[in-house]
């Protein structure tokens, strides 16, 4: 049996969004007790000794980021990544509207472990709802007395902010996130410097996702020995998953790290729709690379998946059955990167549109042997070539369903278009993504 959700353990009660809520099942007294009773070092130590890794993507120890940042006097900023954009992925929604004050909690208690005293949490401009029910909570803490000025008598002071992105995906990346943050165009920074020395207007700044944030009350309340009793020694703790294509039961499941994917896939998902096959698994994300049939034994943690040649990522496990034209559904993905690139890297920007078109003129019939060859290239050109991982987040699934699936990119070629368009195959078309 998978453990009890502890992030998603509310998400769907009535008035769970409220501090009323919160409160009456313990909410906000674990910050009382940190400000209080621990300092900063002490609430940092118990963080780095938990192996809590971000779990936005990359994974990054949450502790040894925060202890990047320098001890100078002068402004530091917690930055709460709320940007949720990857396709396939959506459990940070989930947690803005249905248990806002537990990230909140969260940001308070990052930032004062950290030594930051003002809080921006950047959401995704389409998350309309999530915004307006993150500002009542906002609103309901500062009445509370959980933010604003020498907060529960401790000296310690957090002013929080919600910020609007525009509905573009590269304000995901931390530093475009930031450029966007300053008022200017999205456009990722050259690393280093690391945002932890200078970030946001030039100043010491900590960025961290929503599910990394909510996870760090829990920690505290609960102690490291129960959190490190759950995934992995590498990477412990819960996660979750986002599961969503052709499964009977699609949705958020929150899963031990480590967790067996076929388990997921069959047990807690149902198996896939219309019992069909599965055909392949995008494990983390559209921008993993994918794994076919023969590579689904394995288990859902950072060290496994990337010894199987994908990555975590956020989560976002896409299921996709026999009746999937993998052409299309690679076009798709390609589609999606093309359009939000911001322009800035030239591999990027013309190498994102190279691949696309293509990959479109293959699947409707006017491809030419060559043009694998072509997009292969193109891609191995694009990956690590630019400021941000963009290029690579497109080049990544292209190189994967390539390799994989060579045989019906072939097939395309050579009978001038789809084969399952012409059959008229009704599962053959793969979830717009754009």
């Amino acid at each position: 049996m998978s453990a009890a959700p502890v992030l998603l353990e509310h998400v769907g009660e009535r008035g769970s969004h409220t501090m009323e809520h919160y409160r009456a099942r313990g909410g906000w007294e674990t910050a009382k007790r940190v400000l209080t009773t621990m300092k900063p070092v002490e609430v940092l130590e118990v963080v780095k000794a938990s192996g809590l890794r971000g779990r936005g993507g990359a994974g990054f120890p949450t502790g040894q980021k925060w202890s990047f940042v320098p001890k100078d006097p002068g402004p530091k900023y917690l930055v709460c990544n709320a940007d949720e954009s990857e396709p396939g992925t959506f459990k940070d929604r989930a947690l803005l509207e249905g248990d806002p004050h537990l990230l909140l909690e969260g940001c308070l208690i990052s930032a004062y472990a950290a030594g930051l005293q003002t809080c921006y949490i950047y959401i995704r401009g389409e998350f309309v709802t999530q915004a307006v029910t993150l500002e009542r909570a906002i609103q309901e803490a500062y009445a509370g007395g959980f933010f604003g000025r020498d907060i529960l008598g401790s000296g310690f002071s957090l002013d929080v902010t919600v910020h609007r992105g525009a509905g573009a995906y590269i304000c995901g990346e931390e530093t475009g996130l930031l450029s966007s943050l300053e008022g200017g165009r999205g456009y990722p920074k050259i690393k280093p410097p690391f945002p932890a020395v200078k970030g946001l207007f030039g100043r010491p700044t900590v960025v961290n996702n929503v599910e990394t944030l909510a996870t760090v009350p829990l920690i505290l309340a609960k102690g490291v020995a129960w959190f490190r009793g759950m995934g992995t020694e590498k990477s412990p703790g819960p996660k979750i998953f986002c599961v969503s294509g052709h499964v009977k039961r699609p949705g958020l499941y929150e899963l031990p790290l480590g967790y067996p994917l076929m388990r997921l896939l069959y047990e807690d998902c149902g198996g896939p729709w219309r019992d069909r096959p599965i055909k392949a698994v995008i494990p983390g994300g559209s921008s993993a690379p994918v794994l076919d049939a023969s590579e689904l034994e394995v288990k859902l943690d950072f060290e496994s998946l990337a010894a199987a040649g994908s990555m975590l990522g956020s989560g976002g496990v896409i299921v996709l059955d026999e009746g999937t034209c993998m052409v299309d559904a690679l076009w798709n993905v390609l589609r999606f990167y093309h359009h939000e690139s911001c322009g800035q890297c030239t591999p990027c920007r013309e190498g994102t549109g190279w691949i696309e078109r293509i990959l479109g003129r293959i699947e409707h019939g006017r491809g030419r042997m060559e043009d694998l060859k072509t997009v292969e290239e193109a891609s191995q050109n694009m990956m690590g070539k630019t400021i941000c991982v963009l290029a690579d987040a497109a080049a990544l699934p292209a190189l994967s369903f390539l390799k994989k699936f060579r045989a019906e990119f072939i097939r395309h070629l050579e009978e001038q278009g789809c084969p399952m368009r012409r059959e008229g195959e009704p599962a053959g078309r793969s979830p717009q993504l754009t």
